[in-house]
C-alpha cells in the first residue's frame, strides 16, 4: 500500500472538473487508506520553518521552567505535558514523548469561552507565543478546505462543517520525543493509536518513525516531502460516516540504534468541531449492507470520554 498523494490547489483554485477530480482523489484515499499527503497546502515554508525552530528552543528549556507551563486540571489541552504523562487507549505503557499544545481562541465575552480556557503563553522565547498563534490559523484554513471536499465527497453541502469548525475546539500540538539513552523496554515512542477528532494534520517532522497499519496488517512507513504534509481521517470522521471513511492505525516507532542519541519533533494539528456537534452517523451511510455502528453522541462528550481513556483526565 502506498500512501496517496493529492493537490489541494486543484480544489481552492482549479477549474469544475478538477474539483471535482479532487473530491473523488480524497474520498476514494480516505475510504481505501485513511491517509493522503498533501501538496500545495497553503501553509507557508516560512512558517513551517519558524514554528519548528522556536518549539526546539522550548523543549530545550530546563525541565523545572517547562513545568511552570503544566496545568493538570487542565488535561493536556493547554500548555505543557511532560515526558511519560499520556498513554495510547488500551495500553498502560506511557507514551516516550513531551508535548506542547495551543488550543482555540475567542473574546472573554464569547458563549464558547468557558469551554476554551486561556492558552498558556510562554515567556523565555519572544516570537513563540506569536508563530504558534499563525500556526495554528494557517493550519485551520488548509483543514476546513479538505473538510469542504469531504462534504462534497458525502454528498453534502460543501461548506456543511463549517458552522461546526469555525471557532471549533481544534489543537496544535507540538511533540518533543527525546533522545534514548538506555536500552528501551519497548521498540515504539508512540504506542499505536488512533486519533480522536476529525481529521489530523501533520506538518512535517524532523525524523522518521511515523508508520501505518495496513489493512494486509503490515506496518509501512508514512513519509512527506518538505512542501507536502500528511492528512488523515480521525476517530470522530469515521464514526460520523459510519465507518465509511477511515480511521487508520498507526505509531510511531525508535530510530536505529547510531540515531538513538537525536530527538525527534512533530507537530500535528487536530482539527476539533464545537463540542455541540453530533456524531451521530449520517444516514446516507446506513443501509443493509452497512447497518449503524455506534451510538448517538456529541463531539464533547465523546472527547471527554476519550481523554480519560488515554490518561490526560481522571
Amino acid at each position: 500500500m502506498e500512501i496517496p498523494i493529492v493537490d489541494l490547489a486543484r480544489f481552492t483554485d482549479g477549474s469544475r472538473q478538477h474539483r471535482e477530480e479532487f473530491v473523488q482523489q480524497l474520498g476514494k484515499a480516505f475510504e481505501e487508506v485513511g491517509f493522503v499527503t498533501v501538496r500545495n497546502h497553503g501553509i507557508s515554508e516560512d512558517l513551517i520553518a519558524d514554528i519548528y525552530k522556536y518549539v526546539q528552543q522550548f523543549f530545550a528549556l530546563p525541565l523545572a521552567r517547562k513545568k511552570n507551563y503544566e496545568i493538570i486540571e487542565l488535561g493536556g489541552q493547554r500548555g505543557y505535558t511532560s515526558f511519560g504523562r499520556e498513554h495510547a487507549k488500551g495500553s498502560e505503557a506511557p507514551d516516550l514523548k513531551e508535548f506542547f499544545q495551543f488550543g482555540q481562541m475567542v473574546p472573554d465575552s464569547h458563549p464558547l469561552k468557558k469551554e476554551y480556557p486561556d492558552n498558556v503563553l510562554v515567556k523565555e522565547i519572544a516570537e513563540f507565543n506569536a508563530t504558534i498563534e499563525k500556526a495554528y490559523r494557517a493550519f485551520e484554513k488548509s483543514g476546513k478546505a479538505l473538510l469542504s471536499a469531504i462534504s462534497l465527497f458525502l454528498g453534502l453541502k460543501e461548506h456543511y462543517f463549517d458552522e461546526y469548525v469555525n471557532e471549533g475546539n481544534s489543537i496544535l500540538r507540538a511533540i518533543h520525543y527525546p533522545p534514548i539513552t538506555q536500552e528501551p523496554r519497548s521498540s515504539i515512542r508512540a504506542e499505536q493509536h488512533e486519533d480522536i477528532n476529525l481529521i489530523t494534520l501533520l506538518v512535517g517532522a524532523s525524523a522518521d518513525g511515523l508508520q501505518v497499519l495496513t489493512k494486509q496488517n503490515t506496518w509501512i512507513p508514512v513519509k512527506s516531502q518538505p512542501n507536502q504534509i500528511v492528512v488523515n481521517v480521525g476517530d470522530m470522521l469515521q464514526r460520523f460516516t459510519n465507518n465509511k471513511l477511515k480511521s487508520t492505525t498507526h505509531r510511531v516507532v525508535n530510530p536505529p540504534r547510531e540515531l538513538w542519541h537525536t530527538s525527534r519533533f512533530s507537530i500535528p494539528f487536530f482539527l476539533h468541531p464545537k463540542s455541540s456537534m453530533s456524531l451521530a452517523c449520517l444516514a446516507s451511510c446506513i443501509d443493509a449492507t452497512h447497518p449503524k455502528q455506534y451510538e448517538d453522541i456529541t463531539a464533547g462528550e465523546y472527547l471527554e470520554e476519550r481523554l480519560k481513556e488515554i490518561g490526560l483526565k481522571k
